[in-house]
């Protein structure tokens, strides 16, 4: 199939407006075989979606490595991946090991500095076995990840040596666009007082659950020519049948709207899933949604929800009932 394309930021970048995440296919809390990782890459890429996320923190090499075999024998492919961690070899800690079974056999290293943004580029290149990165993003800078105190320091160092880093391999040519990939929206706020930003991928944040993005960061971004690579579209699993939100069991008040969202989608004969995946694309900043599949299977799935036609009195009944925001842009 044909999917329609849209530009990062203010780059020639083209991206597919359906993407491909690899976090959960390098076996993000469930183990994933390498043949299922594999297939899920092809199915997508061979339907035609152009626009690859990767990071050396998912498996811990894992990711990359699969997606640099999938991508190596195409071309016209546009990939991104991330920087903050470098990894050496060694047993992960056991509070990682366990949230990614079957990772590669590497521990990790927060390094936001100039050093270790060039260094975790080098090493994607060789981990990937491929000549080029399209987009370069810093990975999980955020108190939800740091915690207050130290994400501090490092948040500093990432707005420093980190963006300079970025900014220079941008300038040289290297790579055509840079960005953060973060769960935070209030993450990318702050940095876009301290550089330019072509792209920030955000988790979880502008789903059909959830739209405080509307209140300050998406204006934010129209204003500076920044658009949103949209991560997690089920909000981790609550809008795909599932009972977690931000990687944890869901509290009673989320699973409660995505019931009320559920009963509208039914009332319409459209699978929850389905109107999840595709409402992020509706707002003009979005430049991709990137869904994570674990197989084939779960890939074609996800490509047959993207070409449902999905009737406009269903985002009308969800503005009706309150259950969207007021200001999210629908279909209609």
């Amino acid at each position: 199939m044909s999917y329609k394309t849209r530009q990062i930021g203010t780059t020639d970048l083209q991206v597919t407006e359906l993407g491909l995440g690899t976090a959960a296919m390098a076996g993000n809390h469930r183990m994933v075989d390498e043949a299922d990782h594999r297939a899920a890459l092809d199915e997508g890429l061979n339907s035609g979606i152009n626009f690859v996320d990767t990071a050396p923190f998912y498996g811990f090499g894992r990711s990359e490595h699969f997606a640099g075999d999938a991508l190596r024998r195409r071309r016209d492919w546009i990939l991104s991946t991330k920087a903050g961690r470098l990894f050496k070899p060694g047993p992960a800690p056991q509070h990682e090991a366990v949230e990614w079974p079957g990772s590669f056999p590497f521990r990790q290293t927060y390094d936001y500095s100039y050093d270790g943004v060039m260094r975790s580029y080098e090493d994607s290149l060789q981990r990937l076995g491929l000549d080029h990165i399209d987009i370069l993003l810093l990975h999980d800078i955020g108190e939800m990840q740091h915690g207050a105190d130290a994400n501090k320091s490092l948040q500093h160092d990432a707005m420093t040596g980190g963006y300079k880093a970025l900014d220079e391999l941008r300038r040289n040519g290297d790579i055509k666009a840079i960005g953060l990939g973060v769960n935070e929206r209030e993450v990318c706020i702050e940095a876009m007082k301290h550089g330019h930003w072509d792209t920030f991928l955000l988790a979880g944040r502008y789903t059909l659950l959830e739209q405080h993005p509307l209140d300050n960061l998406l204006p934010d971004c129209e204003k500076a020519g920044t658009t949103i690579i949209l991560g997690g579209p089920f909000n981790s699993g609550i809008l795909a049948g599932g009972d977690t939100w931000n990687y944890a069991k869901a509290p009673s008040d989320v699973i409660d709207k995505a019931k009320a969202i559920s009963s509208v989608c039914d009332e319409h004969k459209i699978p929850l899933a389905a109107a999840a995946l595709q409402f992020p694309i509706t707002h003009p900043s979005v430049s991709s949604v990137i869904p994570g599949p674990r197989s084939k299977a779960e890939m074609s799935t996800i490509i047959d929800w993207w070409k449902l036609d999905i009737p406009n009195a269903l985002w009308s009944d969800l503005k009706t009932a309150g259950l969207l925001h007021s200001d999210a842009p629908v279909p209609g």
